[in-house]
């Protein structure tokens, strides 16, 4: 029995929120009308039929290929999420109030973002947020506490470098598969610095622009459309929806928006990313919606010719050895999440530093074909994530060719495949210990699943 890991379960159910509200009614009765109870975990947690369907409707929408048989994969992971669940009740194991309100928060605040505005969201959905959270509260504090009870049985799971050997070892030549070129490459980055006559001329035209919308010759939301420098909330003309005063927002941003009253325009202010004013939409308890004008400071030659100059300099210390690179970026960079890596790029998403160099844009390809392993580039003017122009070096740490597995140049990759086995088999061998002492029932036309063999085969010997 292949068990999956929690964390991962309702993966397609959360990015399919949106598609999951704006189901039909049609679709909705056909399903109430037709529904059941297909399984039964402990005293009272049940699955019903049309949580199934809904499930693979939300993943037939993202993938038109699936078939009927990931229903079955699908009541899997709902039974093992109701396991987890009833042993979390056994052990008194809770999440609180606060986590799982900043979770619906971080969830709706994607949402909004994606369509634009907290009114899109509530006319595409045809109900208010506060609605929509309270509809997925409990889906989502049941997903957090299951989560922290699988974390609690896997906590101490390890992998020595024997066992990864052998797992290694055990894979079939004809099933190792094909990496493609794996690169770590490393950059010290210097933003230029702006000179104080452009800084005060950015601040003097925000100034100029507060006056016209004051003076009620345009409007906050006009005006942003006109002037903004910020890509993200221009075409809906600054606005930001659900601010709060722990997410992803500049400390000096958030600190102006909660000073706010509605239909307020805060002072000019200043974050790294420019000069700022802010007007406050709609203000409730800890949630804030604003309009936003950000004009950045323009940098000039100059400016770029110092941080290249700077660079230069590095450059001479790294390549003659007086400086390690790690050291180099820890003193100059003005890059502060590459000072958490050493300067080494990570994918986002699992924080390694081995990256497949196809998914690296164009321009660091080019750049790298004609660098040698241990490589400096010199200095050179880029866009960074921000699609802003930076300073950098770059540096080739390693570089593997395109090849087939093998222990010497993929070991952390076959080490977090190995980890995961290793944790499937734990997960395995502790619902096998505990189905024993919960009741289980499912319903007669899932028990040919494939993916429940295993937990039908104990029910049947548990009769």
């Amino acid at each position: 029995m292949n068990i999956p890991s929690v964390k991962n379960i309702y993966t397609l159910g959360r990015a399919g929120i949106i598609s999951m509200l704006l189901l039909t009614a049609s679709q909705a009765r056909g399903q109430e009308s037709a529904d059941k109870i297909i399984t039964v975990v402990g005293r009272n947690r049940i699955i019903l039929q049309s949580e199934i369907e809904k499930m693979f409707m939300e993943a037939k929408l993202q993938d038109p290929t699936l078939n009927d048989t990931m229903k079955c994969a699908m009541l899997q992971q709902s039974i093992m999420k109701k396991m987890l669940l009833e042993q979390a009740e056994r052990d008194s194991l809770l999440v609180t109030e606060e986590d799982v309100d900043g979770q619906l928060d971080n969830r709706l605040r994607y949402f909004i973002q994606m369509y634009g505005s907290k009114e899109k969201l509530e006319q595409m959905s045809g109900k208010t947020v506060y609605q929509i959270k309270e509809e997925f509260r409990e889906t989502i504090r049941e997903d957090m506490v299951a989560e922290k009870m699988q974390g609690q049985i896997l906590e101490n799971s390890k992998i020595t470098p024997a066992e990864v050997a052998d797992f290694y070892r055990r894979i079939p030549l004809d099933s190792l598969p094909f990496f493609p070129a794996i690169v770590e490459v490393g950059q010290i980055v210097i933003n230029p610095t702006v000179s104080p006559e452009l800084e005060e001329y950015a601040h003097s035209t925000l100034e100029g622009i507060k006056k016209k919308i004051i003076d009620s010759e345009i409007t906050f939301e006009n005006a942003a459309i006109r002037y903004t420098d910020d890509p993200g909330s221009r075409d809906n003309g600054g606005r930001y929806d659900g601010i709060t005063r722990t997410g992803p927002w500049a400390p000096e941003f958030v600190a102006a928006a909660f000073k706010l009253q509605n239909g307020e325009i805060s002072p000019i202010f200043k974050t790294k990313f420019g000069f700022h004013i802010l007007q406050m939409i709609n203000r409730k308890g800890d949630e804030a919606d604003v309009r936003h004008i950000l004009i950045k400071p323009a940098v000039s030659t100059a400016d770029f010719k110092v941080a290249i100059a700077k660079l230069d300099s590095i450059h001479t210390l790294l390549t003659t050895g007086k400086m390690g690179f790690s050291e180099a970026v820890g003193k100059f960079s003005t890059d502060e999440g590459a000072k958490r890596t050493g300067g080494m790029i990570a994918d986002p998403n699992t924080g390694t530093t081995e990256l497949d160099i196809t998914k690296l844009d164009p321009g660091m390809v080019l750049m790298l074909d004609s660098m040698k392993q241990g490589d400096f580039s010199k200095p050179h003017i880029f866009l960074n994530e921000l699609h802003e122009q930076s300073c950098r070096i770059v540096y080739l740490r390693n570089r593997t060719s395109p090849h087939k597995a093998n222990l010497r140049d993929d070991y952390s990759r076959i080490q977090e495949v190995a980890l995961s086995q290793k944790k499937a088999t734990k997960m395995q061998n502790w619902i096998k210990a505990k189905l024993p002492t919960f009741y289980l029932w499912i319903d007669p036309a899932y028990q040919n699943c494939n993916s429940l063999k295993e937990l039908v085969k104990t029910i049947n010997s548990e009769q």
